[in-house]
Order: C-alpha cells, then sequence, then structure tokens
C-alpha cells in the first residue's frame, strides 16, 4: 500500500503534572526533513524523537511539536518558602517603620513574595513524563501512517482509473492499425506515382516500407502497456515507491512524446495527446507518495 506524504495527527495525554500533547504535521519532500519543538524540560528525548520518526517515515517535510501544560494545583504543590528571609524582611520592614515613624508597621505580603529568592520552585523530576511522551509519541505516530496511508488509498485509486484511460488509448490506437497502415500505404502510392519520373515498382515498394517503419507505433503502445503492468506491481509492494513511480512516470511521458511524433493520422496525434494529459494528471499526485 502506497502512503501519501502529506498528513496531520494530533495525540494527547494527561499526567499528574499536566496534559501531554503532541501534534505531527508532514508534507512532500524529496528527502526525510525533521522539525523539531520541545518544551525545555524534554529536550533530553530530541535523539530519541528523531530516531523514532526516521524509523517510521522514510520521506517528507515533518513537523513534530510538544506541548506540555502544567496542572496549576501540582505546580503549587512543590512552591516552598524561605522563612529565614521571610523572617529578616519582616524585621527590615518594621525597623523602616519605626525609624520613619509610619504605621504602617506590617508589611505588604503580597509584594514581598515577589522578592527574589522567598519563594523557589522545586526542581521536579521528569522521567515519568519523559516516558509518557516516549510512548504518546508512538501513538501519534500510528495515527500519522493511518493518515498517510488513508490518502495514499486515494491516490492510488486516481492512478489506477488514469492507467485504465491509457489502456483504452493504446487499446484505440491498435483498433486504428490497420487502417492508418492502408491509408499511409496508399498516400505513399500515389505520391510516388505522381513524380515526373518514371520510378522502379521495386524502389516503390522500398520506400513504402522504411516510411511505414519510421511511423510504426506498435513498439511504444507494447512498452507504454509494459510500464503500466509495472506501476501496478509497484503500487502493490509493501515499501517506499514514490521514486520508482515517478521514474515510471518520466518513461510514460517518453513513450507518449514518440507517439505524438509519429502521429501520421488524427486519431494517433489525438491518443498521444489524450496520454500526456493522464501522465501529467498521475504525476501531480505522485509528488506526494512516500
Amino acid at each position: 500500500m502506497i502512503r501519501s506524504m502529506t498528513a496531520y495527527a494530533q495525540r494527547s495525554l494527561q499526567t499528574d503534572r499536566g496534559q501531554l500533547t503532541w501534534e505531527l504535521r508532514s508534507v512532500n519532500q524529496r528527502y526525510l526533513d525533521l522539525h523539531l519543538r520541545l518544551p525545555e524540560e524534554f529536550r533530553v528525548l530530541e535523539p530519541q524523537v528523531r530516531d523514532a520518526l526516521k524509523q517510521t517515515l522514510n520521506r517528507g517535510k515533518v513537523e513534530a511539536s510538544l506541548r506540555f501544560q502544567p496542572d496549576p494545583g501540582a505546580e503549587s504543590a512543590h512552591l516552598t518558602l524561605d522563612t529565614q528571609l521571610a523572617q529578616r524582611l519582616g524585621h527590615l520592614v518594621r525597623d523602616l517603620a519605626a525609624q520613619t515613624g509610619s504605621h504602617a508597621a506590617e508589611p505588604d505580603l503580597v509584594n514581598l513574595l515577589g522578592w527574589p529568592g522567598l519563594v523557589t520552585h522545586e526542581r521536579l523530576d521528569f522521567e515519568r513524563e519523559h516516558v509518557a511522551a516516549v510512548e504518546l509519541l508512538g501513538e501519534a505516530l500510528l495515527a500519522l501512517v493511518a493518515a498517510r496511508e488513508q490518502e495514499g488509498a486515494a491516490i492510488a485509486a486516481m492512478i489506477e482509473e488514469r492507467l485504465a484511460g491509457i489502456e483504452q488509448q493504446v487499446a484505440e490506437v491498435r483498433a486504428h492499425l490497420p487502417e492508418i497502415r492502408a491509408g499511409l500505404d496508399q498516400r505513399l502510392r500515389e505520391r510516388l506515382a505522381a513524380l515526373e519520373q518514371p520510378v522502379d515498382p521495386g524502389r516503390i515498394e522500398q520506400e513504402v516500407v522504411l516510411a511505414l517503419q519510421k511511423l510504426d507505433v506498435d513498439e511504444e503502445l507494447d512498452r507504454l502497456g509494459v510500464h503500466v503492468a509495472e506501476i501496478r506491481r509497484v503500487l502493490g509492494l509493501d515499501e517506499p515507491v514514490g521514486r520508482r513511480l515517478d521514474f515510471l512516470m518520466q518513461e510514460l511521458n517518453r513513450e507518449a512524446n514518440t507517439l505524438g511524433s509519429k502521429a501520421a493520422v488524427v486519431e494517433t496525434g489525438q491518443a498521444a495527446v489524450e496520454l500526456k494529459v493522464l501522465i501529467e494528471q498521475m504525476r501531480e499526485q505522485i509528488q506526494n507518495v512516500e
């Protein structure tokens, strides 16, 4: 099953200390291009996150963003007061009031809370949150791959429809080949017969054969059929096939151009144009295939 490189996934988890949320976005890119955004407490996970992404994805520009929303209740439980500093500040406030004769002997406690070092936040151990974040990343990656496969299935259906269109064009040209060859033979003979100088009948046959060989499209039609069969085979591979499909689009386009250059009748020219339209429609979508 082919995968698209365009997808989005999000997974969240509530822990004792807050909420973890992974957001993964990917778009088409020639190679794997990773962009990570992690909170400061989770920076240590960056190598592990990169490894997980590389093991799961092969191509695409991928943005992986982790958010951690702390629980206010859990955060306040780890605030501590420097009691010795608080006592010294209280004495200083009362001494200042006595020296100035001010009646505001009681300190403004709210303002004092902002005094540097009076209230400290205990540095937490985020080991459990780190483990939870890695596990949650695995879930988000599974969701991203599922989204890529779903989009890939839609692309595969579109490609199959265009391949059927190519086969129809090839079949129509083949059906007209006897008529095309007979018409070309007749026109060549008439032109040679109209020459002022008499032409040897054997020479006429040679010229007709050579002209028909130059305009013969059997090989192009055969190769178009071979490429269509190869594309169907590649679509069934369980591996990244975007680059291989892109190469096959180039081969299809080459045969369509050759067919157009040999177009001696309207039917062949129209078929070549229609083939190029179908190939271009596939090529645009294959740019998103991993």
